[in-house]
């Protein structure tokens, strides 16, 4: 027998191992669904703003419907009208002990007695609201023009329509008011 020698003995040579370079770490930023979720969240911002200024704009221009006139058939009486502005009024009362029992919210007709005592009542302001009930002042009372004392009276705020304002506003000058809580809430 003879040896011959077979091609796999003879190792080819191995090349000399090669270095890496070296490089920064990777960072991966959660990919699609990250970019997906920010641009959501920049699209729910800016239609909360756009509906927000809408909303903002419509209640300034005070619009309660397109053509002004009245809504559909089955809205409640006055629903197509356009809203009512409304005037803080301070209104001095006759009776103290009356301004006590009213409450922010409450509901009352003011009634203007003439100064001279005379049996002429009238109804000045009919369910206007209450706004505000302020503490009573101990100062003494103040004398009208022509020269009865008022007495020392309380103060209301009244939330009334402005022709209302005007209104109680005269009858205070000229007479005592007074006020009955009024049913209507």
């Amino acid at each position: 027998m003879s040896t011959s020698s077979s091609p796999l003995s003879c190792p080819a040579p191995v090349p000399a191992p090669c270095g890496v370079g070296p490089f920064g770490p990777l960072r991966v930023r959660g990919g699609g669904a990250d970019r997906l979720r920010r641009m959501l969240r920049r699209q729910r911002r800016a239609a909360a703003a756009g509906l927000a200024l809408a909303g903002a704009a419509l209640a300034t221009t005070g619009l309660s419907s397109a053509d002004g006139g009245a809504g559909p058939p089955d809205d409640p009486p006055g629903a197509g009208r356009a809203p009512v502005r409304l005037v803080s009024a301070p209104v001095r009362i006759a009776d103290p002990e009356t301004v006590r029992l009213l409450r922010p919210g409450d509901r009352v007709d003011v009634i203007a007695v003439g100064a001279a005592g005379g049996g002429d009542a009238r109804v000045v302001a009919r369910g206007a609201r209450v706004a505000k009930v302020p503490p009573a002042s101990t100062g003494a009372g103040g004398r009208l023009a022509d020269g009865a004392d008022t007495g020392a009276g309380a103060l209301v705020v009244l939330s009334v329509e402005r022709p209302t304002a005007t209104a109680l506003l005269g009858a205070g000058t000229s007479g005592r008011l007074a006020v009955a809580v009024s049913d209507a809430h």
